[in-house]
């Protein structure tokens, strides 16, 4: 049983709130989602009938029982909620993107520090099981020094009438503030910071009104990495192209966990997070050609990990230090297409 239970506020309860985090939360002894802010649905209701409910930030803030807030609102709305949710003493989680800007990300780190609270970003990505299976391949030097570092993460979603605030010019909006922070964000775990940023981020789709494909890469003295998506992708099951100074691996197809999650599987199912076999990556060297197994994904330690910071000063997985250093690579994406040049990190 958890020493102490943290209640939790849920800001947005879209698909992140409803389908990635309610079911984590939920099902871990250490939280209890109290309330969750939805203006003027009740679909929080209709997952758990003891879900209260906000029909305004401020309401949730105001409440003082609250201990976490998950911020699952558009981006824009990001830095303005997790500023005053941090400033109501509350910590928080907030999905990606972090924040709109490093500047921002910085004024946010500095106020959670300033108060003694928790402040990390949603990076999941990190516990999905293709990236697991990279890590573990990497730790065992079975590709030897990786010499280049491709990651893609493309759909097919050509350009249809929707409301949906992803699809309109909108401020912090696009892909690569979408998808983005996650392809970053492994890549700086596995390999530090870059010394150049160069990116590409255009639109593609007919009629698009968003950037919709870029394409990244961070230049480091010894490797070159590359993270790029677009939606217009038809054949899009190709993630991963690694190769070393022993061998290749090359992966396809998405971690199961979302597309479970959206069937309303609760993750104490088991087994969770098993890939299919058809996802499975190959693996080429001297020593073994073959298809290598997938670590099972799982994203509940990256919650067990909030409360563990909270409540016994854990060390945080997401520290902010690597939160700001992925907004700053975003920064230099974004000037680097802009101004058509090698950017300087």
């Amino acid at each position: 049983m958890a020493s102490r239970i943290l209640n939790v506020g849920l800001i947005g309860f879209g698909l992140s709130g409803r389908y990635f985090h309610s079911p984590f939360l939920s099902t871990n002894p250490g939280f209890k989602i109290k309330t969750v802010v939805e203006r003027s649905k009740n679909e929080a209701q209709e997952f758990d009938p003891n879900i209260g409910n906000a029909r305004s930030v401020e309401e949730l803030l105001s409440d003082e029982s609250i201990d976490l807030v998950f911020i699952c609102t558009p981006n824009e709305t990001h830095f303005p909620y997790a500023m005053d949710a941090l400033e109501n003493g509350k910590h928080v989680v907030i999905e990606k993107p972090f924040s709109a800007t490093e500047e921002e990300a910085r004024q946010l780190v500095a106020v959670a520090k300033e108060k003694g609270l928790i402040l990390t970003a949603y990076q999941n990505r990190r516990w999905d099981s293709d990236f697991l299976t990279i890590k573990k391949l990497i730790a065992e030097d079975k590709l030897g020094d990786i010499v280049e570092y491709e990651c893609r993460y493309d759909r097919f979603r050509p350009v249809v009438p929707t409301e949906s605030w992803k699809e309109k010019s909108v401020p912090v909006g696009g892909n690569l503030y979408n998808l983005g922070p996650h392809l970053i964000d492994q890549a700086l775990v596995l390999f530090g910071e870059p010394l150049t940023v160069t990116a590409e981020i255009r639109s593609v789709r007919p009629n698009s009104e968003i950037d919709d494909y870029f394409d990244v890469r961070l230049g480091y003295a010894d490797k070159l990495v590359i993270v790029k998506s677009s939606l217009m992708v038809y054949e899009n099951f190709l993630r991963y192209n690694l190769h070393g100074t022993k061998g290749s691996f090359i992966k396809g197809g998405l971690d199961p966990q979302e597309e479970t999650l959206r069937k309303n599987v609760l993750p104490t199912e088991k087994p969770w997070g098993v890939e299919p076999e058809n996802r499975w990556g190959k693996l080429h060297s001297e020593d073994f050609t073959g298809i290598i197994e997938s670590e099972a994904g799982d994203y509940a330690p990256f919650y067990q990990n909030v409360y563990d910071a909270i409540v016994d000063g854990a060390e945080l997985a997401v520290k902010p230090e690597e939160i700001l250093r992925t907004t700053r690579v975003i920064d230099l994406a974004i000037r680097s297409s802009r101004e058509k040049q090698v950017t300087t990190y």
